[in-house]
């Protein structure tokens, strides 16, 4: 099972950038995709996730409003629009997948059984 993330950068506060996740290696049909992000020095947080389906989507309060969750076509493309960056957002990204789970776990970090490797965002101020 491969997750391969893309899409990260440099950015000024104020800009945006479209961070692009790809599954492959199994069928991951009726399966759940989410973002999180690690800061340095901090642990790695809930961004964003989605259900198969795309009809359900979660986000953490602190990108609500300035990023976007959605599915490509294929739906094992997940793609996360971060609009209005900000310094604070400066991290790198992750995205994990799971079999469908709650919707009070999508949040959680523990859910998720694949994780990719990672993308640079950093936003300058």
């Amino acid at each position: 099972v491969q997750l391969q993330a893309s899409g990260g950068g440099l950015v000024q506060a104020g800009g945006s950038l479209r961070l692009s996740c790809a599954a492959s290696g199994r069928s991951f049909r009726d399966y759940d995709m989410a973002w999180f992000r690690q800061a340095p020095g901090k642990e790695r947080e809930f961004i964003a996730a989605i259900r198969w389906s795309g009809g359900t989507t979660v986000y953490a309060d602190s990108v609500k409003g300035r990023f976007t969750i959605s599915r490509g076509n294929p739906k094992t493309t997940v793609f996360l629009q971060m609009n209005s960056l900000k310094p604070d957002d400066t991290a790198v990204y992750y995205c994990a997948t799971t079999s469908r789970v709650a919707h009070s776990a999508l949040a959680e970090r523990s859910s998720y059984d694949y994780w990719g490797k990672g993308t640079q965002v950093t936003v300058s101020s």
